[in-house]
């Protein structure tokens, strides 16, 4: 997009503009920031010179790299973000000195009491400045060692590493739904303004200017996560229009949460850059239109081999007896989304089914098939912890053991042959 001088005001983005977004890469693959979209100057050439140091390579002048710490605000779905530099290039995050943080800023700490401190967990390659600088992934801990109310990953780790667990080696695949939105206004991307588009049916996976709405933005993210190292395994334009999804995995253990949560910031940032805002409301729009939600493909060892079929219900089985706890931990304003309606289960009954989108679990034809394979947890909102979710399976199908009497009553009940 050129701008000329009489566009140097600053102006919210329409959805016909998405025609001329890109990221474009510099020779060393990564993705140039899109500073004419943010940046008001007297004269395209202070844009230009921005740009040029914006993608500045150091890398000839010095060993220093920028890692940027990235963590889990207080609301426990907001990301933030601090650069520091680092000495020289690293591959582990055990190379990486501890930091700190003024956490009664994010609301996560007492202002008389305000340091939380934060462990360098996963690493990944920076998409926006390149070379050999880094994002580093954190969780969250106080001075003396204690993980901090928000820091959810602490306790799926301890999950993941336990030896029954580790036996099972579990895989994830999980589907995160988002919405874009117009900045200002808070309405869908490609929406008339307080207006309507007409009925759901020709977005899914829609191509034209009058059904999709943000695909550079989408393309952007894949090409990031590409660069960044993250298991990004697809993406497509979903049901409502200006929702999109990504699906990363397969993944193994607490892989899968740090891998989620480096491509939700790297989502943040580019929609940043874009101008548009991103929003991981399980129900952004009310009435007759699709949720966002974040389901969940789960497998362990046991269920990927023969006989696994019967393994996956007793899981199922499981997973039925312990349906409130994961409920209240499967995102925040889920009701509003698991509503019956909208290829969703009702919040309140737990239902099962092969190759049926409207219950609680679904397991595919070709697991039926085969004898074996993977579920998929349809109940996690879009706003999801993934440590919390993927730690959740793994603890009720692998650690957690019912009583006879509750696990054949509720065998009767969803007339599996356990």
């Amino acid at each position: 997009m050129r701008l000329t001088k009489s566009s140097m005001e600053p102006s919210s983005m329409t959805s016909k503009m998405w025609n001329s977004f890109s990221l474009k890469q510099n020779k060393k693959g990564a993705l140039k920031t899109s500073t004419k979209f943010r940046i008001c100057a007297s004269s395209n050439g202070t844009i230009n010179r921005m740009e040029d140091l914006l993608n500045l390579d150091v890398s000839p002048y010095t060993d220093k790299i920028i890692a940027e710490y990235i963590w889990i605000g207080g609301s426990g779905t907001d990301v933030r973000s601090k650069s520091r530099t680092i000495s020289k290039p690293v591959e582990h995050p055990s190379e990486l000195p501890k930091w700190n943080y003024d956490g009664s800023s994010t609301g996560q700490a007492p202002g008389e009491d305000s340091e939380v401190i934060l462990y360098p967990q996963a690493i990944f390659k920076d998409p926006f400045r390149g070379g050999n600088n880094i994002l580093v992934i954190c969780d969250t801990y106080t001075p003396q060692g204690e993980p901090i109310p928000t820091n959810k990953r602490a306790k799926a780790a301890e999950i993941f590493s336990d030896p029954k667990v580790v036996a099972q080696v579990p895989w994830f695949g999980i589907e995160q739904e988002y919405t874009l939105l117009q900045p200002n206004v808070n309405w869908p991307l490609g929406w008339p303004t307080g207006g309507y588009p007409g009925p759901q049916g020709p977005y899914y996976c829609g191509a034209g200017a009058d059904k999709s709405f943000g695909r550079d933005i989408s393309d952007a993210h894949y090409k990031a996560c590409l660069y960044a190292g993250i298991n990004i395994s697809g993406t497509n334009g979903e049901v409502m229009p200006g929702q999109w999804e990504f699906q990363v995995g397969p993944s193994v253990g607490i892989e899968a949460g740090d891998h989620i949560w480096c491509a939700r910031y790297l989502l943040e940032r580019i929609t940043e850059q874009a101008g548009v805002v991103l929003t991981l409301d399980p129900k952004p729009i009310e009435g007759d239109w699709n949720g966002a939600g974040c389901h969940t493909n789960y497998s362990t060892k046991a269920m990927r081999e023969d006989g696994g079929f019967e393994v996956i219900k007793k899981a199922i089985l499981n997973l039925s007896l312990r349906h409130t706890e994961h409920i209240s931990a499967y995102g925040e304003g889920n009701e509003r989304r698991l509503t019956g309606k909208h290829e969703t289960a009702s919040i309140n009954q737990f239902s099962w089914g092969v190759a049926n989108r409207g219950c609680s679990i679904r397991v595919g034809r070709d697991t039926e098939a085969a004898g074996k394979g993977y579920l998929e947890d349809r109940r996690p909102a879009s706003n999801m912890d993934p440590y919390t979710v993927t730690g959740l399976l793994a603890e009720t199908t692998i650690l957690w053991e019912p009583s006879l009497e509750a696990e054949a009553l509720a065998a009767q009940k969803l007339a599996l042959n356990v």
